[in-house]
């Protein structure tokens, strides 16, 4: 008597079995890797430390010229700035730099960015949560259209768009973040690297 009825169950049964044995073999390695990741994560976390406020302002300067909208050659005077992310962590630290420089809360415009076939209304809550802020300084989404041909990875609960962060009279200050970046780039420092 076979121990399975059809080919395809005895594919199946061959595949779990492959896929059991991979399991018990790697499983270890997999744990030792994801401690050897926490205890990294916690020695690097405490050596950044306190941060001073031109580090911060340093710091939200490279963020911005990497994830914010620049001037370009045929739109030179679109200088407003407008923060875009997914992370929560830049967000945050892109309003901690804005404080620095004396942007005020009543100048930050907030505007979900979010694919259609999520639950908008949850992501809102979510981003208003995260940054502490109520529901009602958000402008209307920005819906992006469901292309079903596309595979994307970014669905589910975890999915909650990008958080757009427009800045009102902001122009001065994008003047700011240029020549910040200008700067670090000419900076001359080229000491020992840190040790972390």
């Amino acid at each position: 008597m076979p121990l399975d009825a059809t080919p395809a169950e005895a594919a199946e049964r061959r595949s779990r079995h492959s896929r059991d044995v991979a399991e018990a073999r790697w499983e270890p390695y997999r744990q030792a890797r994801d401690r050897e990741r926490e205890a990294t994560r916690t020695r690097v976390s405490k050596w950044v430390g306190e941060l001073s406020a031109r580090e911060v302002i340093l710091l939200g300067a490279v963020t911005y010229w990497c994830e914010g909208a620049k001037a370009k050659p045929w739109r030179p005077g679109a200088t407003a700035l407008q923060f875009i992310n997914s992370d929560p962590r830049l967000i945050l630290l892109f309003r901690r730099y804005l404080t620095l420089l004396g942007v005020g809360p009543e100048r930050l415009r907030y505007r979900l960015s979010i694919h259609e076939s999520a639950d908008v209304g949850e992501a809102t809550l979510w981003w208003a949560g995260q940054l502490g802020v109520p529901v009602e300084v958000f402008q209307r989404p920005t819906l992006k259209r469901h292309n079903p041909a596309t595979v994307r990875r970014n669905v589910g609960e975890a999915y909650r768009g990008c958080l757009v962060v427009n800045v009102l009279r902001s122009a001065r200050l994008y003047w700011e973040v240029e020549a910040a970046m200008e700067g670090i780039a000419l900076s001359g420092d080229q000491g020992a690297p840190a040790i972390m």
